[in-house]
């Protein structure tokens, strides 16, 4: 019996997830499988990449053949290069740890209570600022009359 190492497709149309399996070659696609041997998950970033390497060694060793997408995710994980006996190759991304949602809340709240509560954002204006605002509004006002009654008997004069 001719047996590969293939990857079974499961999830949504558009979200695909994988099992790494060992099942027989003439087997369908997401058909009856031997054993599971590890995960593929392509959509998260960086991909989610787990593989049993105690069961892909045995089964390498006892013939299996993986197909050209295994044997990508295989050299990956350094099980292929272990199988052959070569260089191990870089380790694989991880993802970033999350932060707990607690430990975010905590923050924002302490963050929260330093704010004032009710009170206006703005300093008020005080009474003293409010009176020489409106006199140099006023003095502007009289500048502008001024100016405007100085022009016209200039005019009238020359007409």
């Amino acid at each position: 019996m001719a047996v590969k190492i293939k990857l079974k497709r499961l999830g949504k149309i558009r979200s695909p997830h994988y099992r790494i399996v060992v099942a027989d070659s003439r087997t369908r696609r997401d058909g009856r499988a031997i054993e599971e041997i590890g995960l593929y998950h392509p959509v998260q970033n960086p991909s989610r990449i787990e593989v049993d390497s105690d069961r892909a060694q045995y089964w390498l060793s006892v013939g299996a053949q993986p197909t050209e997408p295994v044997l990508a995710i295989l050299k990956l994980t350094g099980d292929w290069q272990k199988f052959k006996g070569l260089e191990a190759p870089a380790p694989l991304l991880v993802p970033e740890p999350k932060a707990d949602k607690r430990v975010l809340f905590e923050a924002a709240a302490k963050d929260s209570a330093d704010e004032p509560k009710g009170e206006a954002i703005t300093p008020k204006a005080k009474k003293a600022d409010k009176a020489e605002k409106s006199e140099k509004a006023e003095k502007s006002d009289k500048k502008a009359d001024d100016t405007a009654e100085a022009a016209a008997p200039a005019e009238s004069a020359g007409a």
